[in-house]
C-alpha cells in the first residue's frame, strides 16, 4: 500500500496535484514575502534584509564555483596524457593555482557561513535579522571587492604560485601576485565581519526559552566557525600583507635572499589555514546534523556531545598546523606533539559521525534528495578523515607528503565533505528560500551521479600518491597514465552530476510547485514561517521548543504539509513519511 507523502509533492507533478495548490499555493505559502516586499535592482543592492544578502552571497559563491570548476576540468584535461595535451607548463601552473585560490577563498570558506548562514541563522533564532545588518551588507561588498581583484588577476597575467602563495616564489614570480594578495586580504575582512556578526547575534538575539542547549546544531556549528574566523583570519591577513610589502619594497621577512625565513611564512600561513579547514567543514557538520535528524524522523542522538564537539574542533584546530610542515624541518619533540594533537582532533569529528549513525539506527529514513547528499557526506568524509590519519603520522607523512595522496585526501574532506554538505543544505532549504519545490527524483539522480563520479575522480589519486606521483606536476611517467585518465573521466562525469543538480533547482524556479511552510517535517524555527519567509521573518513570535522534537510535527495529508502541534504529551512516533 502506498501512503501519500511529501515525496509526491516534492516531485512537482502538476497533473497529480490537487487544485488547491494551483491557486494561492499550499498553507504556509506567502505571496507577500522577502522577494516581493520591494522591487527593483536597487532594492536588492542596498538591502539590509539578511535573507536577500544570503541570496546575493549564494549567487556570488556559485558563480565562483563555476569558474573554479572550469579551471579544475582544464587541469584534468591536460593530465590526460603524460606530455602536453592542451596547454604548456606555465599555463597549467596558472590553471591549478586559480582553481585552488578561487575554490578556497571565494567559494568554500564563504559558501555555507555567508550564504546559508546569512539566510537561515536569524530565522532559526526567531529573530528579525542579524545584530548588525549594515555590517552584514558591508561584508558582502567586501567579498565582491575581493572577487574583483581575483578577476583582475585573471585578466592581467594570472597567478602561478599555488593557492598557498609560498615564498620565495611568490616574491619573485612575474605574475599578478599583488592583486591576488589584495583580493585575499579584502576577503579576510569580509570573513571577520561575518563571524563577528554571527557571534553577537547568537549571544544577544536568542528568543526567550532558547537556552544554549536548545539551539539547533547548525547554529552551534556556525558559532564555532565564527570564533575561528574572528581569531585566525587576522593572522593570514598580516602574513599576506607582509608578503606584499616584501615584494614591493624588498624587505627581508620571508625571502632568504634578503635575510628572511621562508619556513616562518609556512608557520604563519598554516596557523590560519588549518583552522580554515574547519571554517570550511564545521558548517557542513551543522547541515548534516539537521538533515540526519529530519530525514531519520528521530531526535538527534547525543545532542550535547555534538554541540561540544563543534567547540572542541574549533579549539583543537589552532594547535595542529605543524603537521603540514613535517618535511620542512622541526625538532623531534615538536613533530611528536603535532602528530599527537593531529590524532586528537579526529576524536570530536568521530563523535559526530557515530552520533549521526546512532540517530539513523532504527529510524524511519526518508531518502529525499537532502538525505541522499547527507549519506554521501558521511561516506566520503569518513574516507577523508581516516586518510588524514596517514598524513598525521610521521612515518607515513614523509613518504606521502606533496603526493597525489594529499590531493585526494584534501578533496575528500573539502569536496566530499563541504561541497556535498552544501548541496544537501541547498536542496533542504531551497523550498524555504524560493517558495518552490523541485523534482525530487532528479534531485536524487544528481546525488547518485555526484557520489559515484566523485569517487571515480579522487579515489584513483590515492593509488597515484602511494605509487609516488607528485602533485602539481605537468608531465608524468607513462605508468601513471591509466589512473590519470580514470580520474579525468570521473571529473567530467562529476561536472555532469553538478549540472543535473543545477538544472533541477533552476527548473523549480519556473515550473516547481509552490512550497508549504514545512515540506520536510522539521522542528526548527525556520520551518514555522511561510515559504518564502516574510520580510520580518515571522508574522507572530514562533514557539520555542526542542529543535529535534519531531513527535510534535505531524503530516497533514489534506494540505500535503506538516504542522506543529502544541500537545507536549504526544510522545508517540511521528507519522509515516515514506512509501511503504
Amino acid at each position: 500500500m502506498a501512503v501519500e507523502t511529501p515525496t509526491d509533492y516534492a516531485a512537482g507533478d502538476a497533473a497529480a496535484a490537487p487544485e488547491r495548490r494551483a491557486a494561492a499555493g499550499p498553507p504556509g505559502y506567502a505571496e507577500d514575502n522577502y522577494i516581493t516586499h520591494s522591487r527593483g535592482l536597487l532594492s536588492w543592492l542596498v538591502t539590509l534584509d539578511h535573507k536577500r544578502i544570503g541570496v546575493m552571497y549564494l549567487i556570488g559563491v556559485l558563480s565562483a564555483f563555476l569558474l573554479g570548476g572550469i579551471f579544475a576540468l582544464l587541469v584534468r584535461a591536460e593530465l590526460w596524457t603524460p606530455a602536453r595535451t592542451i596547454v604548456d607548463a606555465d599555463t597549467y601552473n596558472r590553471f591549478f593555482t586559480l582553481h585552488g585560490a578561487i575554490m578556497v577563498f571565494l567559494f568554500i570558506i564563504p559558501s555555507v557561513p555567508a550564504a546559508m548562514g546569512n539566510f537561515v541563522l536569524p530565522i532559526m533564532l526567531g529573530a528579525k535579522d542579524v545584530a548588525f545588518p549594515r555590517m552584514n551588507l558591508g561584508s558582502f561588498y567586501l567579498w565582491c571587492a575581493g572577487a574583483t581583484f581575483f578577476l583582475i588577476t585573471l585578466m592581467s597575467g594570472s597567478l602561478d604560485t599555488g593557492w598557498t602563495f609560498y615564498v620565495p616564489y611568490s616574491t619573485s614570480t612575474d605574475t599578478a601576485v599583488i592583486t591576488a594578495l589584495m583580493g585575499v586580504f579584502i576577503l579576510g575582512f569580509s570573513s571577520i565581519f561575518t563571524g563577528l556578526n554571527f557571534i553577537v547575534t547568537v549571544h544577544t538575539m536568542r528568543p526567550p526559552g532558547m537556552e544554549w542547549f536548545k539551539m539547533p546544531l547548525f547554529l552551534w556549528a556556525i558559532y564555532a566557525t565564527s570564533i575561528i574566523q574572528v581569531l585566525a583570519t587576522p593572522v593570514l591577513a598580516v602574513t599576506l600583507l607582509l608578503v606584499l610589502v616584501e615584494r614591493v619594497f624588498g624587505i627581508g621577512v620571508f625571502d632568504p635572499a634578503h635575510g628572511g625565513d621562508p619556513v616562518l611564512f609556512q608557520h604563519f600561513f598554516w596557523f590560519y589555514s588549518h583552522p580554515a579547514v574547519y571554517i570550511m567543514i564545521l558548517p557542513g557538520f551543522g547541515i548534516i546534523s539537521e538533515l540526519i535528524s529530519t530525514f531519520s524522523r528521530k531526535h538527534i542522538f547525543g545532542y550535547r556531545f555534538i554541540a561540544y564537539s563543534s567547540i572542541a574542533i574549533a579549539l583543537f584546530g589552532f594547535l595542529v598546523w605543524g603537521h603540514h610542515m613535517f618535511t620542512s624541518g622541526m625538532s623531534t619533540v615538536a613533530a611528536f606533539v603535532f602528530s599527537l594533537l593531529t590524532f586528537s582532533v579526529s576524536i570530536p569529528s568521530a563523535i559526530k559521525v557515530f552520533n549521526w549513525l546512532a540517530t539513523m539506527y532504527k529510524g524511519n529514513i526518508w531518502l529525499a534528495t537532502p538525505m541522499c547528499y547527507a549519506l554521501s557526506f558521511i561516506f566520503l568524509f569518513t574516507i577523508g578523515g581516516l586518510t588524514g590519519l596517514h598524513l598525521g603520522a610521521l612515518a607515513t607523512d614523509i613518504h606521502l607528503h606533496d603526493s597525489y595522496f594529499v590531493v585526494s585526501h584534501f578533496h575528500y574532506v573539502m569536496v566530499g565533505g563541504t561541497l556535498v554538505a552544501f548541496l544537501g543544505g541547498l536542496f533542504y532549504w531551497w523550498p524555504k528560500m524560493t517558495g518552490r519545490m523541485y523534482n525530487d527524483f532528479w534531485g536524487r539522480v544528481s546525488a547518485l551521479v555526484v557520489f559515484l563520479a566523485f569517487n571515480l575522480t579522487f579515489f584513483p589519486q590515492f593509488i597515484l600518491g602511494t605509487k609516488g606521483m607528485p602533485r602539481r606536476y605537468y608531465n608524468y611517467v607513462p605508468e601513471f597514465q591509466f589512473w590519470h585518465q580514470v580520474s579525468t573521466a570521473g571529473a567530467f562525469l562529476l561536472g555532469g552530476g553538478l549540472l543535473i543538480a543545477a538544472g533541477v533547482l533552476l527548473h523549480s524556479l519556473f515550473r516547481g510547485a509552490k512550497a508549504p511552510a514545512n515540506p520536510w517535517g522539521a522542528a526548527t524555527l525556520e520551518w514555522q514561517c511561510s515559504s518564502p519567509p516574510p520580510h520580518n521573518n515571522f508574522d507572530e513570535p514562533p514557539t520555542v521548543g526542542d529543535p529535534y522534537a519531531l513527535n510534535r510535527v505531524v503530516y497533514d495529508p489534506d494540505t500535503r504539509s506538516y504542522r506543529q502541534i502544541e500537545d507536549f504529551s504526544n510522545d508517540g512516533p511521528p507519522q509515516q513519511t515514506a512509501k511503504v
